[in-house]
């Protein structure tokens, strides 16, 4: 684990109360793998908020990387107000992140929200790799979804939303259709009720895959010692920080 001080460099919106921060972090971009996380003292004195936040790699470049981010309590309300030359203190890179072939396949992301937000960084190795991707968002409105020019020009971006303001109407776990079939691996990431579905889904395609899923959970530390993010799997309680956020989602749904 690597602490680290690092610089601010912007804050740009996203969609409607989502943000991407940009950090200058040569060591916490260096040697992570897709699906990691970071924890974040949102905070300039470091003791209110008193815990760090946990925030997914979104993107990573060269010694600089970004974080997406919903503004939803005092933390994230701090960080998206900072300017650029901030002092930030994070530490990371936490936790397991996905795996993926090592022969070219076809990959499947799947998002709900700002779930998407680790899912950019697996499209983007992923395409190193010699992978097809294909990523699927889900959001409540056109307003929450993310901007198809921020994925690269080689991703599949399709969109799904409950009022149906754009793509097709429901939820995204409802649109896979002939994408389950044509996946080597999915890797998800979302709240608790859409892996759920997922699950129901998947479980019912005559398939026999492995989906990979990237829990979010409150993790007070991020590495292992307040139980704060414990999670009952059919293996028993494991911790998201520490055994995941990777889990397989027939282990967990």
């Amino acid at each position: 684990m690597i602490i680290e001080d690092v610089t601010l460099l912007s804050t740009e919106r996203a969609y409607d109360g989502g943000y991407v921060s940009w950090f200058q972090a040569p060591r916490l971009s260096a040697r992570k793998t897709p699906g990691q996380f970071v924890m974040v003292h949102c905070s300039q004195e470091r003791t209110d908020p008193m815990f760090a936040r946990a925030f997914s790699y979104y993107r990573v470049d060269g010694d600089r990387f970004a974080i997406l981010y919903n503004v939803v309590g005092r933390g994230t309300t701090w960080l998206a107000a900072q300017p650029a030359g901030t002092v930030v203190r994070m530490y990371g890179p936490l936790g397991n992140g996905v795996r993926l072939p090592r022969d070219p396949s076809n990959v499947l992301l799947v998002g709900g929200g700002v779930g998407i937000a680790p899912l950019m960084d697996v499209a983007e190795v992923a395409l190193k790799k010699g992978h097809q991707v294909v990523a699927m968002m889900g959001a409540r409105s056109s307003a929450q979804l993310l901007d198809a020019g921020a994925w690269p020009r080689e991703v599949e971006y399709i969109v799904v939303t409950e009022d149906g303001s754009a793509g097709a109407k429901g939820f995204v776990t409802e649109q896979l259709g002939e994408y389950q079939q044509w996946a080597s691996r999915i890797y998800a990431c979302g709240p608790n009720p859409m892996f759920a579905s997922l699950a129901n889904t998947l479980r019912n395609n005559g398939r026999r895959q492995r989906p990979e899923i990237l829990m979010e959970e409150n993790m007070p530390c991020g590495w292992g010692m307040c139980y704060g993010c414990a999670i009952f799997t059919k293996h028993g309680v494991r911790l998201c920080c520490k055994d995941g956020p990777r889990f397989n989602l027939f282990d967990v749904y």
